[in-house]
């Protein structure tokens, strides 16, 4: 059973992938942009940026969806933003995370952190600007990129993530998150056996 958060900013194909994998592979799907509340959606329309307050109840809600879908041993994909590192805690640990120091949680290492994998979507501004510009009935503003940007804090150490270019297709990405997938599968593996032993 695998979580797994396709994170990047607005404009990065996070629901485009994370439908096309979950698709290959028979997972569950969600799209984060589906729960956001009404306030979020009106704020982000009107070229307003949302601030901590505004996402940490509706990262609360996801949590608790890749947690349901945990304890029903179902493998599911999240299409989040999923910005910054506290953000991604959130995901992980829920609303303790919010409240609690980075330490402590750096401390829980691989039992929570491990439970879910991010894959961040990576591409320059100046592709993923083009792409808003292509796309109807979203309601992110385009002006809204640069702030997307300014709060993106890339996932590292500890966190369990990997990077994929957005200089690819489609396919081609959805096909590299695969083998890597199955590569961590083998490892996780790997490393099980050599602790039976």
């Amino acid at each position: 059973m695998v979580l797994l958060v396709v994170m990047g900013v607005s404009g990065s194909g996070k629901s485009t992938v994370g439908s096309h994998l979950a698709t290959k592979l028979g997972w569950k799907f969600y799209d984060a942009d589906d729960y956001h509340p009404t306030e979020n959606t009106k704020k982000m329309a009107q070229g307003i940026p949302l601030n901590d307050q505004d996402r940490i109840p509706w990262l609360c809600k996801l949590h608790d969806i890749l947690m349901r879908e945990e304890s029903a041993g179902q493998s599911v994909i999240l299409a989040c933003s999923a910005l910054k590192k506290m953000y991604r805690r959130i995901l992980v640990s829920g609303g303790d995370a919010v409240y609690s120091k980075s330490d402590q949680l750096e401390e829980q290492g691989d039992s929570a952190t491990g439970k879910v994998l991010f894959i961040l979507l990576d591409g320059s501004m100046e592709l993923i600007a083009r792409r808003l510009e292509k796309r109807r009935g979203h309601f992110m503003a385009p002006e809204l990129l640069q702030s997307q940007f300014d709060t993106l804090e890339p996932p590292s150490a500890p966190e369990n993530f990997i990077t994929v270019s957005l200089e690819k297709s489609v396919s081609e990405i959805v096909s590299e998150i695969e083998k890597s997938l199955h590569l961590e599968k083998c490892f996780s593996r790997a490393v099980s056996e050599l602790d039976a032993h």
